[in-house]
């Protein structure tokens, strides 16, 4: 009996003194995060939207922490793969998401995705808003939101629209103008925008939805027709908003967010958010999200599980009343 007690005794004063020497150098791994450089895996291909957006968000979260934030182009299955290999990954705060909602509130909704987006990631962070609109190749000829409108009433099945994907954001904007409208505009997905920008300026595909345009829109080449957001760009004034237009409840947001998968460290993704806070907060970084037509709506992770929540019952909707599917 003496002997089991001494062996019970000696086991736990073991657990004791292992835990006691685990537990600082856990909390100094932390402490010290982030002391060699992070991947930031975005799930489409560059040049597109999605790694815009990206960029200027690493080239500042190495600055402000001293360490590289790379970018991993994983583009493929309208974002599902780079976004499991970050549901996958190791949480030690070393793999971060960059993604649109695509891959987490559109996604789920069509299709089995090998994540589940609510218990597998963490929200960190807010990247952006897109504020851009329908563009359309003047080749076409409607040079308004109505006649295109008109037109495409009157020529069913013949204007092309190019996505970043299938069941991506700029997907849903086209399905929600369907809904909305009643046109008949043909879907082509690509693997990301750029491919997308790549068809349109030639005039091989007739419409877009992304930011990737814009530039070619102040530069005369293709038509911005409405702004799908709450409010006018600055950059394009005198582009009226879809709501204005009379379209109401259509805006279908582009948003972009920063995840880390399930088990990071909760000291990681609150030093982590603070600093993208205070970055979202400096006049630099609004000038840059600015430039590619990006707003920076500051949220907490919290909130951004809240928002999340909000935009996957609106999409489940829209999918379920427009009968979207994955075709």
């Amino acid at each position: 009996m003496e002997t089991m007690k001494r062996r019970e005794f000696l086991t736990m004063a073991g657990a004791a003194a292992m835990s006691g020497l685990a537990a600082p150098y856990v909390s100094a791994q932390e402490a010290s995060w982030p002391n060699k450089p992070v991947k930031i895996i975005v799930p489409y291909a560059p040049g597109g939207a999605s790694d815009m957006v990206a960029r200027p968000w690493a080239d500042k979260l190495s600055q402000a922490f001293g360490q590289p934030f790379v970018i991993d182009n994983r583009g493929g299955a309208g974002g599902m793969i780079g976004t499991e290999a970050v549901a996958k990954s190791a949480p030690d705060g070393y793999t971060f998401l960059m993604t649109p909602n695509g891959p987490l509130t559109i996604i789920p909704s069509l299709r089995q995705a090998p994540y589940d987006a609510t218990s597998d990631l963490i929200p960190v962070g807010r990247l952006g808003d897109l504020v851009c609109g329908f563009v359309i190749h003047p080749s076409v000829g409607p040079k308004t939101f109505a006649e295109m409108i008109d037109h495409a009433k009157k020529n069913p099945g013949k204007l092309n629209y190019g996505s970043a994907g299938l069941a991506t954001g700029t997907h849903m904007r086209l399905e929600m103008l369907k809904y909305k409208t009643g046109v008949d505009i043909i879907h082509v997905p690509y693997r990301g925008s750029a491919d997308a920008l790549n068809d349109l300026l030639p005039g091989n595909i007739q419409m877009m939805n992304e930011i990737n345009v814009l530039p070619h829109v102040k530069a005369g080449k293709l038509l911005l027709l409405n702004i799908n957001y709450p409010k006018r760009s600055p950059d394009f004034p005198d582009v009226p908003t879809l709501t204005e237009l009379g379209v109401t409840g259509a805006d279908e947001p582009l948003w972009y967010c920063t995840f880390a998968p399930k088990g990071t460290p909760a000291s990681i993704i609150n030093k982590m958010n603070a600093k993208m806070l205070e970055i979202t907060a400096t006049d630099d970084m609004k000038q840059r999200m600015r430039e590619i037509s990006a707003d920076v709506p500051p949220q907490r992770p919290e909130e951004i599980a809240a928002f999340m929540k909000n935009d996957f019952a609106t999409n489940a909707e829209l999918i379920k009343i427009a009968k979207v599917k994955l075709e």
